[in-house]
């Protein structure tokens, strides 16, 4: 190619990375807005979304998952923007080390996840069982956190209903939660013993990722291309600053 031509080329590229970076900064910044806003005025966010959450999305605290990915976005944004605004090598360079670090870190944490299920079960069943034990029906936010989650997934405990045995409500009621009774319920093709829904809400999540898990997969591959494009157009960006 022709100097003319090489230049075009890394304009154009360049221009690329500009509003590809500044469309993940603006993205950052709105998801931390919305989180420091649902932190903040909670009552308002879920009157707005909670129609919208699902299941799964009341076990965490959303807030708190929104500032942290804004925040990212809002670190990887400024740099892939400012760093091609200004040619600097250094900035370019610090945003291919994030975005690889990212990139390494999601490959870890899918690696862990087809491999390691049953030790995240056993982890779980071992964090969240005595906590479900001792803090539901006193821990107010926990209690209404876990009755949504039963109410739509239809399931009890995180294992079972005997994740209820033995515990403080269980101790203070006699019964079980209301959650976990299959009467006033819709009708269910779920086994259950006198009215009693019988599976853990751990199975039946996983039950849900793995019936979407077509969906994620896409969604997590474009992600990786597009965090795959991102280094190579920073690489290409860094080594070409000096042959201009």
């Amino acid at each position: 190619l022709s100097p003319g031509a090489k230049m075009g080329c890394f304009t154009f590229i360049k221009v690329m990375m500009i509003l590809f970076n500044l469309a993940i900064f603006l993205s950052g910044g709105t998801l931390l807005g919305v989180g420091i806003w649902a932190t903040v005025d909670q009552k308002s966010f879920l009157d707005i979304f909670g129609t919208l959450s699902s299941s799964i999305l009341h076990v965490v605290n959303v807030s708190y998952f929104l500032i942290a990915v804004g925040a990212i976005l809002l670190v990887i944004g400024f740099l892939g923007c400012y760093g091609a605004q200004k040619e600097s090598k250094c900035l370019l360079m610090m945003f291919f080390s994030v975005v690889l670090i990212i990139f390494i870190a999601e490959i870890a944490a899918a690696v862990v996840a087809l491999v390691y299920t049953g030790l995240a079960e056993m982890l779980l069943t071992n964090l969240v069982t005595p906590l479900l034990k001792e803090k539901y029906g006193v821990d107010d936010r926990l209690t209404h956190n876990w009755n949504v989650t039963m109410r739509e997934v239809h399931c009890c405990g995180l294992n079972n209903y005997t994740d209820f045995t033995n515990s403080t409500w269980y101790h203070k009621y006699n019964t079980y939660p209301e959650p976990c009774w299959v009467r006033g319920s819709p009708a269910l093709s779920h086994p259950h013993l006198h009215g009693l829904l019988l599976q853990g809400c751990f199975n039946q999540i996983l039950e849900e990722i793995r019936t979407n898990s077509g969906v994620v997969g896409g969604v997590a591959a474009g992600i990786a291309a597009l965090e795959i494009a991102a280094m190579a157009v920073s690489m290409y960006l860094y080594c070409h600053l000096d042959q201009k």
